[in-house]
C-alpha cells in the first residue's frame, strides 16, 4: 500500500508562496496603512518649517502644559494604580473580574463621553465643582481639569499593563518571603515590586503617552490652558491644516520614544 506524505506546517504553500510569506502579503496592507500616513506626515512640511514654528509661544506653552499635567496624571496614576494592578494579580473570583472591568471601562468609553461623565462630577454645575469654584480652585477650564481628564483616560494602562508584571512573578517566592517571617509589605517591597519593575515601567511609560497625547476628555472638561492635542485642533480649525502639523509631529516623536523605552528599557506588555 502506497503511503502518503504529509507536509509539515512550515511546508505547506499557497500558489508557490509558503504559508509565512502569504500571511504578511496581506497584513503588509495594514502594515503599510499604518506606515504611510505617517510617513506622509514627515514629509508634508520641510524640517527647518516645522522647526521653526515649534518656537511658537503658544506652542511652546501647549508643550508645556502637556508635559506637566501628563507627569503629575501619571504620577496619580502610579501611586494608586500600583496597589490596584497588584490586588487583581494576586485576587480571583466575581470581585476581580468586577473589578477588573471598571478599571479596563474609561479604554472603551469615546474620550468625549469620558469628558461628559466627568463633567456630571466636576462641572461647575456639579455640587464637588460648585464647591471648588467657591474655595478658588477651579475643576474645569484648569490645569486641574486637564489632569482630571488625563487620569481618567491614561490611568488603566497602568493599571492593566502591572497587573500582568506582578501575575509574571512567581507566588513562591512571595511564600518563600513570608515563610522567613517577613511581612506583606516586606515581601512586596523587597520581593515582588523589584521583579515586576520592567513591567511597571512600561505601564509608566504608556501611561505617559496617553496622558499627554489625551484630547476628547479634555477639549470636554478643561481646553484651557491648551495642551498639545487642543492645540492641534485649534491651529486646525483656525489657521489649516499645515499650521497644526508641528505639534502633530512631536506628538508623533514622543509616541516614537514610548515605544523606544518599552522595548529597551522596559518590558514589553504585548509578548
Amino acid at each position: 500500500m502506497a503511503t502518503q506524505s504529509k507536509s509539515s506546517p512550515s511546508e505547506t504553500k499557497i500558489a508557490g508562496f509558503g504559508w509565512l510569506s502569504v500571511t504578511l502579503l496581506f497584513g503588509g496592507v495594514l502594515l503599510a496603512y499604518y506606515i504611510v500616513p505617517v510617513g506622509s506626515l514627515f514629509l508634508s512640511v520641510p524640517p527647518t518649517e516645522v522647526l521653526g514654528r515649534m518656537n511658537s509661544p503658544i506652542i511652546v506653552d501647549a508643550a508645556k502644559t502637556s508635559v506637566l499635567s501628563a507627569s503629575i496624571s501619571t504620577l496619580i496614576a502610579t501611586v494608586f494604580g500600583l496597589p490596584l494592578a497588584y490586588w487583581l494579580a494576586r485576587a480571583d473570583g466575581a470581585a476581580q473580574t468586577a473589578v477588573l472591568g471598571i478599571v479596563v471601562l474609561p479604554l472603551v468609553l469615546p474620550p468625549v463621553v469620558g469628558g461628559i461623565v466627568l463633567l456630571t462630577v466636576f462641572g461647575s454645575s456639579s455640587p464637588l465643582g460648585e464647591a471648588a469654584i467657591a474655595a478658588g480652585f477651579p475643576l474645569t477650564r484648569s490645569l486641574a481639569g486637564v489632569i482630571l481628564a488625563q487620569t481618567f483616560v491614561a490611568s488603566p494602562f497602568l493599571v492593566v499593563t502591572a497587573k500582568v508584571a506582578f501575575e509574571r512573578v512567581a507566588q513562591t517566592l512571595e511564600y518563600a518571603s513570608r515563610s522567613l517571617g517577613k511581612s506583606r509589605w516586606h515581601t512586596a517591597r523587597r520581593v515582588t515590586i523589584p521583579l515586576a519593575v520592567p513591567g511597571i515601567v512600561a505601564g509608566v511609560t504608556l501611561t505617559f503617552a496617553r496622558a499627554i497625547g489625551e484630547f476628547g476628555a479634555t477639549m470636554m472638561l478643561a481646553y484651557y490652558p491648551r495642551t498639545m492635542p487642543v492645540q492641534i485642533w485649534v491651529s486646525f480649525i483656525e489657521l489649516g491644516l499645515e499650521n497644526a502639523y508641528p505639534v502633530a509631529i512631536l506628538l508623533v516623536g514622543i509616541a516614537g520614544v514610548t515605544l523606544l523605552v518599552i522595548n529597551i528599557i522596559a518590558s514589553n506588555p504585548w509578548e
